[in-house]
């Protein structure tokens, strides 16, 4: 589908069309990945996002074809900013070894392994991808996801941001292995101390992180004068060793769980009646990370 945008000789023909390579914005910066349907500007040879295609474009648009756009470009790409992590630093390792070795650098490469610190960025990017694809078949149930949302400010994100009838969660992907488990300490004589344990490692500090990105969605709803809508944070692990019975559990508010008992929660019955308003205030309080 191509348009026409502006008068006589500022005209500018766009295309829209689905991205062969990734990209950026050339209006409001965000991230395009590859695959995503955007705007091909020809005269300069750059892309632009459809929700900022929608805003500049004179002609009158339906409501429909202003959500199609609105969605498109702002629902984000599960596990994106992971994923170009990982590639940066696969891309800076190769790089590396190659300066240092011109004639043995491939021969290194191919016999090497990466260090973990890179592949656990490929391996939490596969998680967010994975999860990703499950929630985004909600979309039949009234679930609304926006994937990989930048926190602004920080150099952190929000793996998964769904919005449901229940209200809004938070969701951390991780592919830990090991079972999770709830371990209380004290409780009589001594103050009662919750643990989150996978395996057998403490992982209490997943929990914080999850507090903090809940603040953080908590005050964008009240800053959009949505204080009624409730906000959960959730711990999503899709590898671990879960019990065949049971097993999910709540740790300080926060619910640790796995995929389908996930869905399970977004799809439930609950307060929200309109999630639109809900959808739109998060997708512009976190952009595409």
């Amino acid at each position: 589908m191509a348009a026409t945008f502006g008068d006589d000789d500022s005209a500018t023909t766009v295309r829209v069309m689905r991205l062969r390579f990734p990209g950026t914005c050339d209006v409001c910066g965000a991230a395009l990945t590859a695959g995503t349907r955007a705007g091909y500007l020809r005269a300069t040879a750059t892309v632009r996002c459809l929700t900022c295609l929608a805003s500049q474009d004179p002609r009158p648009q339906s409501t429909s074809a202003i959500d199609v756009a609105h969605e498109t470009a702002h629902a984000g790409t599960a596990g994106g900013s992971a994923r170009r992590e990982y590639e940066r630093r696969a891309a800076r390792r190769e790089a590396r070894i190659r300066r240092a070795h011109p004639r043995l650098g491939g021969l290194i490469l191919a016999l090497g392994e990466e260090p973990q610190s890179t592949t656990a960025w490929a391996r939490g990017a596969r998680g967010e991808e994975l999860l990703g694809a499950r929630l985004d078949r909600l979309t039949a149930h009234g679930v609304q996801v926006l994937h990989d949302r930048r926190i602004p400010g920080s150099r952190a994100n929000i793996d998964h941001i769904a919005v449901s009838s229940t209200g809004v969660h938070v969701i951390d992907a991780k592919r830990y292995t090991g079972r999770p488990a709830l371990r209380v300490e004290g409780g009589i004589l001594r103050p009662r101390v919750e643990r989150l344990v996978v395996g057998s490692r403490d992982r209490t500090r997943l929990v914080e992180g999850i507090h903090r990105q809940v603040g953080l969605v908590r005050a964008a709803l009240d800053a959009a004068e949505l204080p009624e809508v409730p906000v959960h944070g959730t711990l999503c692990f899709l590898e671990a060793d879960w019990p065949l019975i049971g097993g999910s559990f709540v740790i300080a508010d926060v619910a640790v769980t796995w995929p389908k008992k996930l869905a399970e929660r977004l799809v439930a019955p609950g307060p929200v009646e309109d999630t639109q308003p809900v959808y739109r205030a998060l997708s512009r309080a976190f952009p595409p990370a």
